[in-house]
Protein backbone atom coordinates (compact mmCIF):
# COMPACT_ATOMS: atom_id res chain seq x y z
CA UNK A 1 0.00 0.00 0.00
CA UNK A 2 1.62 3.32 -1.23
CA UNK A 3 2.20 6.54 1.74
CA UNK A 4 -0.35 8.47 0.20
CA UNK A 5 -3.41 5.77 0.77
CA UNK A 6 -2.35 5.11 3.99
CA UNK A 7 -2.77 8.86 4.65
CA UNK A 8 -6.07 8.88 3.13
CA UNK A 9 -7.11 6.33 5.80
CA UNK A 10 -5.98 8.06 8.63
CA UNK A 11 -7.31 11.35 7.20
CA UNK A 12 -10.60 9.78 7.00
CA UNK A 13 -10.13 8.66 10.74
CA UNK A 14 -9.96 11.89 11.70
CA UNK A 15 -12.33 13.57 9.81
CA UNK A 16 -14.96 10.64 11.57
CA UNK A 17 -14.06 11.50 14.80
CA UNK A 18 -14.32 14.93 14.20
CA UNK A 19 -17.89 14.65 12.27
CA UNK A 20 -18.86 11.92 15.21
CA UNK A 21 -17.63 14.17 17.87
CA UNK A 22 -20.07 17.45 17.07
CA UNK A 23 -22.64 14.97 15.43
CA UNK A 24 -22.87 13.69 19.10
CA UNK A 25 -23.21 17.21 20.22
CA UNK A 26 -26.07 17.69 18.20
CA UNK A 27 -27.99 14.83 18.74
CA UNK A 28 -27.61 14.44 22.14
CA UNK A 29 -25.08 16.71 24.72
CA UNK A 30 -27.04 19.87 23.65
CA UNK A 31 -30.33 18.19 24.22
CA UNK A 32 -29.06 16.84 27.65
CA UNK A 33 -27.90 20.13 28.63
CA UNK A 34 -30.97 22.24 27.24
CA UNK A 35 -33.03 20.67 30.13
CA UNK A 36 -30.54 21.79 32.81
CA UNK A 37 -31.72 25.03 34.73
CA UNK A 38 -29.58 28.34 33.87
CA UNK A 39 -26.69 27.88 36.90
CA UNK A 40 -26.17 24.77 35.45
CA UNK A 41 -26.14 24.73 32.01
CA UNK A 42 -23.89 27.35 32.22
CA UNK A 43 -21.61 25.64 34.96
CA UNK A 44 -21.48 22.38 32.98
CA UNK A 45 -20.66 24.38 29.59
CA UNK A 46 -18.00 25.72 31.11
CA UNK A 47 -16.83 22.62 32.64
CA UNK A 48 -16.77 21.14 29.01
CA UNK A 49 -15.14 23.85 27.14
CA UNK A 50 -12.36 23.74 29.62
CA UNK A 51 -12.05 19.92 29.15
CA UNK A 52 -12.40 19.55 25.34
CA UNK A 53 -8.82 21.03 25.49
CA UNK A 54 -7.16 17.90 25.64
CA UNK A 55 -4.33 16.59 23.19
CA UNK A 56 -6.65 13.69 21.67
CA UNK A 57 -8.99 16.63 20.81
CA UNK A 58 -6.40 18.96 19.25
CA UNK A 59 -4.60 16.24 17.67
CA UNK A 60 -7.76 15.10 15.59
CA UNK A 61 -9.10 18.52 15.48
CA UNK A 62 -5.91 20.33 13.77
CA UNK A 63 -4.53 16.69 12.11
CA UNK A 64 -8.08 16.99 10.13
CA UNK A 65 -6.93 20.30 9.63
CA UNK A 66 -3.59 19.68 7.86
CA UNK A 67 -4.48 16.15 6.70
CA UNK A 68 -6.81 16.73 4.37
CA UNK A 69 -5.36 19.44 2.22
CA UNK A 70 -1.97 17.26 1.87
CA UNK A 71 -4.00 14.56 0.97
CA UNK A 72 -5.58 16.17 -1.68
CA UNK A 73 -2.07 17.52 -2.45
CA UNK A 74 -0.54 13.81 -2.91
CA UNK A 75 -4.17 13.01 -5.02
CA UNK A 76 -3.65 16.07 -7.17
CA UNK A 77 -3.14 14.01 -10.92
CA UNK A 78 -5.84 11.20 -9.12
CA UNK A 79 -9.41 11.20 -10.04
CA UNK A 80 -10.30 11.38 -6.23
CA UNK A 81 -8.62 15.00 -6.07
CA UNK A 82 -11.70 17.16 -6.48
CA UNK A 83 -13.90 15.43 -3.88
CA UNK A 84 -11.00 15.95 -1.59
CA UNK A 85 -10.64 19.12 -2.35
CA UNK A 86 -14.34 20.01 -1.39
CA UNK A 87 -13.77 18.01 1.86
CA UNK A 88 -10.98 20.16 2.47
CA UNK A 89 -13.11 23.04 2.05
CA UNK A 90 -15.92 21.80 4.03
CA UNK A 91 -13.79 21.40 6.61
CA UNK A 92 -11.54 24.48 7.09
CA UNK A 93 -14.91 26.79 6.40
CA UNK A 94 -17.70 24.95 7.90
CA UNK A 95 -15.93 23.70 10.78
CA UNK A 96 -12.50 25.04 12.01
CA UNK A 97 -13.65 28.93 10.30
CA UNK A 98 -16.48 28.20 12.44
CA UNK A 99 -15.21 26.90 15.48
CA UNK A 100 -12.50 30.45 15.61
CA UNK A 101 -15.02 32.92 14.72
CA UNK A 102 -17.97 32.12 16.68
CA UNK A 103 -17.85 29.15 18.93
CA UNK A 104 -14.39 29.41 20.70
CA UNK A 105 -15.60 33.29 21.20
CA UNK A 106 -18.57 32.32 22.78
CA UNK A 107 -17.18 29.75 24.54
CA UNK A 108 -14.19 32.34 26.07
CA UNK A 109 -17.54 34.87 26.83
CA UNK A 110 -18.83 32.33 28.65
CA UNK A 111 -15.14 31.40 30.43
CA UNK A 112 -15.21 34.61 31.88
CA UNK A 113 -18.86 34.80 32.95
CA UNK A 114 -18.51 34.31 37.54
CA UNK A 115 -20.97 31.76 38.30
CA UNK A 116 -20.77 31.84 42.19
CA UNK A 117 -22.63 35.13 42.99
CA UNK A 118 -24.52 35.51 39.92
CA UNK A 119 -28.58 36.22 40.23
CA UNK A 120 -30.68 33.95 38.33
CA UNK A 121 -31.87 36.71 35.89
CA UNK A 122 -28.27 37.33 34.76
CA UNK A 123 -27.99 33.35 34.58
CA UNK A 124 -30.70 33.76 32.01
CA UNK A 125 -29.44 36.69 30.61
CA UNK A 126 -26.07 35.09 29.61
CA UNK A 127 -27.22 31.97 28.70
CA UNK A 128 -30.11 33.29 26.19
CA UNK A 129 -26.70 35.09 24.76
CA UNK A 130 -24.83 31.74 24.34
CA UNK A 131 -26.59 28.52 24.17
CA UNK A 132 -28.50 29.27 20.83
CA UNK A 133 -26.09 31.01 18.92
CA UNK A 134 -23.37 28.39 20.29
CA UNK A 135 -25.80 25.66 19.38
CA UNK A 136 -26.67 26.65 15.90
CA UNK A 137 -23.05 26.85 15.10
CA UNK A 138 -22.18 23.80 16.07
CA UNK A 139 -25.41 22.11 13.90
CA UNK A 140 -23.34 23.74 11.08
CA UNK A 141 -20.16 22.44 12.25
CA UNK A 142 -21.72 18.75 12.42
CA UNK A 143 -23.41 19.32 8.89
CA UNK A 144 -20.23 20.57 7.48
CA UNK A 145 -17.58 17.75 9.21
CA UNK A 146 -20.65 15.13 7.59
CA UNK A 147 -20.12 16.12 4.14
CA UNK A 148 -16.51 16.44 4.61
CA UNK A 149 -16.41 12.91 5.67
CA UNK A 150 -18.75 11.88 3.29
CA UNK A 151 -16.31 13.50 0.34
CA UNK A 152 -13.26 11.51 1.94
CA UNK A 153 -14.97 8.16 1.89
CA UNK A 154 -15.84 8.63 -1.27
CA UNK A 155 -12.21 9.13 -2.36
CA UNK A 156 -11.48 6.20 -0.47
CA UNK A 157 -14.00 4.13 -2.63
CA UNK A 158 -12.66 5.90 -5.82
CA UNK A 159 -9.55 5.26 -4.79
CA UNK A 160 -9.60 2.09 -4.49
CA UNK A 161 -7.97 -0.61 -7.26
CA UNK A 162 -11.23 -2.33 -7.61
CA UNK A 163 -13.11 0.60 -7.91
CA UNK A 164 -10.93 2.19 -10.65
CA UNK A 165 -11.03 -1.04 -12.26
CA UNK A 166 -15.03 -1.30 -12.18
CA UNK A 167 -15.44 2.08 -13.16
CA UNK A 168 -12.94 2.23 -15.86
CA UNK A 169 -14.41 -1.64 -17.68
CA UNK A 170 -17.44 -0.12 -18.25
Amino acid sequence: MRASNILLIVTATTTALMAGLFFSYSISVSLGLGKLNDKEFLNAMQNINREIQNMPFFICFFGTLLLLPITSFLHYKKKSFLLLFIATLFYSIGVFAVTAFVNVPLNNKLELFELSNVSSTSARQMRNIFEDRWNFWNNIRSLSSLCSLFFVILACVYNSPKTRKIAFDR
